[in-house]
C-alpha cells in the first residue's frame, strides 16, 4: 500500500507538524510519497526536519521535487537535493547550481555525526557570522564568539544524545509576515533517541507517573539536566538560553510527542506543547533577530 502526502505551501517548523500528522495514520512498513510539487517556500528547519523523516522511515519515501523552479533553485543551493539523493527516491530535475560569493544560506545542509563534525562547522561559519551578525542585523560584535559557541553546542546535542547522525542549516532572511526583520536562523535535526529516551538510560535514574517527553523537555532545556554525571555536563542548553535571551531571539525544541520554547515578546508562540504526533530525535530551531536601535 502507497500512502501519498502533500506537503504545504511553505514549510517551516509549524506546518511540518501538519505533516507529522498525516504520517502518524500511515503504518511504518507503507511506501510513502511526499509530494513537494505546489511548495514553494521551506526554512532551514523544514528542509533538515524533511531529510530527518526519510531517516525514520524503513523504506525510502518518494519525493516530487517542487515545481516552481525559484524553489528547486534554491533547496539545490542549500545542498538539499545532495543529501535526498541517498534517503529519498527522486522525482523531478535537480537544478544546477552556481554559488556566488553572496549568498543568504550561511551555512548549506550539513551532516554532524561527531564531533569532528561539529568542529568543521563552526569553522566554516565564523567569517560568515561575523558579517551577518554586526554589519546585518546591526548586534555587538561580541555576539559573533556567542554565536559560535551556540552553533557548536546545538551540534553537539547529535553528537552526545542522538545516537546516530543529524543535520543543521544556517540561513538568513527577512521575516516579513511574523516580524518585519531580517534574523538568521539555526536548524539542527535528528531521528536518534530523543531527550526522553536519553535521560532514561541514566544510571539511578527514577521516574515519575508523569514521565513524558514534555516533562524530559523541561527537565533538559529548562533545568539543565544531563544524563551524564560529569559536572558541567548538561550546560550547553543553559548556554544556548543565555545567548538568545541576550539577544532577544527565541529556542525551539523538539522531541518525541512535545516541543518546548523560549519565546520572546515578538513572537505568539506556545510555551509546551504536548501530545504531537509522534516524531523521532531531536529538532531544534534558534532564531536571532534583527537589532532595531532604541528610538
Amino acid at each position: 500500500m502507497t500512502e501519498v502526502l502533500n506537503l504545504p505551501p511553505s514549510l517551516d517548523d509549524r506546518t511540518f507538524e501538519n505533516l507529522l500528522e498525516l504520517l502518524a495514520n500511515v503504518p511504518p512498513d507503507a511506501k510513502v510519497i511526499l509530494n513537494a510539487r505546489h511548495t514553494r517556500w521551506a526554512s532551514p528547519f523544514g528542509l533538515t526536519a524533511l531529510l530527518t523523516l526519510a531517516q525514520s522511515r524503513a523504506e525510502p519515501p518518494v519525493l516530487y521535487e517542487p515545481e516552481a523552479e525559484e524553489t528547486a533553485h534554491y533547496w539545490a543551493r542549500t545542498g538539499f537535493f545532495t543529501h535526498a539523493a541517498t534517503l529519498f527516491e527522486l522525482h523531478g530535475q535537480v537544478p544546477r547550481v552556481h554559488v556566488s560569493g553572496e549568498s543568504d544560506v550561511l551555512l548549506e545542509i550539513t551532516p554532524v555525526s561527531g564531533s569532528e563534525d561539529v568542529h568543521d562547522v563552526v569553522s566554516r561559519i565564523q567569517k560568515k557570522s561575523q558579517q551577518i551578525l554586526v554589519k546585518e542585523l546591526a548586534l555587538d560584535a561580541k555576539a559573533t564568539m556567542g554565536f559560535a559557541m551556540t552553533l557548536s553546542e546545538a551540534c553537539q546535542n547529535i553528537v552526545e544524545h542522538a545516537g546516530r547522525g543529524g543535520w543543521v542549516a544556517v540561513q538568513t532572511y527577512r521575516w516579513q509576515k511574523r516580524l518585519g526583520r531580517r534574523v538568521v536562523v539555526i536548524a539542527v535535526c535528528d531521528a536518534g533517541v530523543g531527550f526522553r529516551q536519553s535521560l532514561e538510560s541514566a544510571p539511578g535514574r527514577h521516574l515519575s507517573d508523569r514521565w513524558d517527553d514534555g516533562m524530559a523537555l523541561e527537565e533538559a532545556v529548562m533545568r539543565g539536566v544531563s544524563r551524564f554525571r560529569d559536572s558541567g555536563r548538561g550546560q550547553g542548553l543553559a548556554g544556548i538560553r543565555r545567548y538568545i535571551g541576550r539577544w532577544d531571539g527565541k529556542l525551539s525544541v523538539r522531541s518525541g510527542t512535545a516541543r518546548i520554547a523560549i519565546i520572546p515578546s515578538w513572537d505568539d508562540d506556545v510555551p509546551l506543547l504536548k501530545d504531537l504526533s509522534p516524531f523521532p530525535g531531536t529538532q531544534m530551531q534558534i532564531t536571532i533577530p534583527e537589532r532595531i536601535a532604541d528610538r
